[in-house]
């Protein structure tokens, strides 16, 4: 039985030697009295000289004082930070809390629980802490990566904005005709104008659309490299990102047009049936049976498509090939669908909705300066000239200097929130960003 204060239970002696406080020459042995039985007597048992000289709640060894032959000194206290304060006095083994002395505390088990304050935190190198990652910490890592390395982000969707107006503008200013809009607002038009007209229109959008497509796939290919080493710490220039991404800016281009053609299909596929209703027999069934076709189509596309948003730094970041990209995706995708899609519709509502304040005022203010003004702007017959196409191109420009940093950035978080989640990602990162574990820390600019 372990004879050191405090362990043992309250009026029991110890297994040898004379207790605290005891005379050494008092004889201890069978014929010592005991007069602790008897009423008005001193009590001289060892026990219960030991019960009186119990040490106060919470105290976790014997009061100081010189130690007894032969006895080992009891092991200084703890340090504070594992316990409470003691009990007032009294309180003994069932103080406040219900528990032995300073092991009750409220908040745990006793001493052990009152101290702890959770896990530490994670290690933040760069704009994200390493760890799985909230909404609104992947909306900030975003921004804060525009906002850290502004340079960097800002000079390569300047340029990549620049460089896709400037086609678009010229190949619509010299070579795309518009003036199908104003045949298909029309309504003394014909058939074969309107089929004139609508063929015109598909093929200058669909240039249209095919630069910008080119243009986002340059700066999303630049960007996810700037936002993988933002979250690192680690601050990159245009030319280093360009290395980086290079070897894989043709694979991403195919894998875009790859998933635009599948929606395409999926759409196609929904509404051909109505169409070909709609063209034998005509009437509003084949009209009605289009739009659902259309509807459940596009259901499906953006299923698929949601699966399919972390290929895109899937493949840059780990240089998969398409294929493997695809299947990284899925795989990263399943059983938080609904998160990612909500947090990407959320990023592409907020870059869409601040573009267009300023590309809105942008594309007024050159119908003003256009010859028809806003009225003809309005009504679709005004002549789209070259006044309007430099005014409205700025406000393209601006808006894609803001769009192109922030879905691309949301999108690389997420693909690194999810490999966290399911492939303990954070621990590669950690040593990669060169901490020291928890709680380490690096100063970065605006995270």
């Amino acid at each position: 039985m372990n004879d050191t204060p405090g362990w043992a239970s309250p009026g029991s002696a110890p297994s040898d030697g004379p207790g605290p406080g005891a005379p050494a020459d008092r004889p201890v042995g069978p014929d010592q009295p005991a007069p602790a039985d008897r009423p008005g007597a001193e009590p001289t048992s060892p026990g219960t000289k030991w019960s009186k000289e119990q040490p106060p709640p919470g105290q976790w060894s014997a009061p100081t004082g010189p130690a007894a032959p032969g006895r080992t000194p009891p092991p200084p206290p703890p340090g504070p930070g594992w316990g409470t304060p003691p009990g007032p006095p009294g309180g003994g083994w069932g103080g406040p809390g219900g528990g032995y002395g300073g092991y009750g505390a409220p908040g745990g088990h006793g001493g052990w629980g009152g101290g702890w304050g959770g896990p530490p935190p994670a290690a933040k190198p760069g704009v994200t802490p390493l760890r799985p990652l909230g909404v609104g910490e992947i909306l900030d890592g975003a921004v804060s990566t525009m906002r850290t390395y502004w340079r960097t982000v800002l000079g390569i969707s300047l340029t990549v904005a620049v460089l896709t107006e400037v086609v678009v503008v010229l190949l619509r200013g010299l070579v795309l005709d518009d003036s199908g809009t104003a045949v298909l607002n029309d309504p003394d038009a014909t058939l074969s104008e309107l089929g004139d007209a609508l063929a015109d229109t598909t093929i200058s959008s669909g240039v249209v659309f095919l630069i910008s497509l080119i243009g986002t796939v340059l700066a999303t290919a630049l960007l996810t490299t700037v936002t993988s080493r933002a979250v690192l710490g680690r601050p990159v220039t245009t030319g280093e990102a360009w290395r980086d991404a290079r070897s894989q800016v043709l694979k991403l281009f195919g894998l875009i047009l790859l998933l635009l053609l599948i929606v395409a299909g999926l759409l196609t596929a929904g509404m051909t049936p109505g169409l070909i209703i709609t063209a034998t027999a005509g009437g509003e069934a084949g009209v009605a049976l289009s739009a659902l076709g259309f509807m459940a189509g596009g259901i499906v596309a953006i299923s698929l498509w949601v699966r399919f948003s972390l290929a895109s730094p899937a493949l840059m970041l780990e240089k998969q090939g398409i294929k493997k990209a695809m299947a990284r995706s899925v795989k990263l995708v399943r059983g938080s669908w609904w998160r990612i899609f909500g947090i990407q519709l959320l990023a592409t509502v907020i870059a869409n909705v601040v573009a267009s304040i300023v590309v809105i005022p942008f594309t007024f203010l050159a119908a003003a300066l256009g010859g028809d003004g806003i009225s003809g702007f309005l009504e679709g017959t005004g002549d789209l000239g070259w006044t309007f196409l430099l005014v409205s191109g700025i406000g393209s420009v601006i808006g894609s200097m803001i769009t192109f940093p922030i879905t691309a950035g949301v999108t690389v978080l997420l693909y690194i929130d999810q490999r966290i989640r399911r492939e303990a990602l954070d621990l590669e990162l950690t040593r990669a960003a060169g901490t020291r574990g928890p709680g380490a820390s690096g100063a970065v600019p605006g995270s």
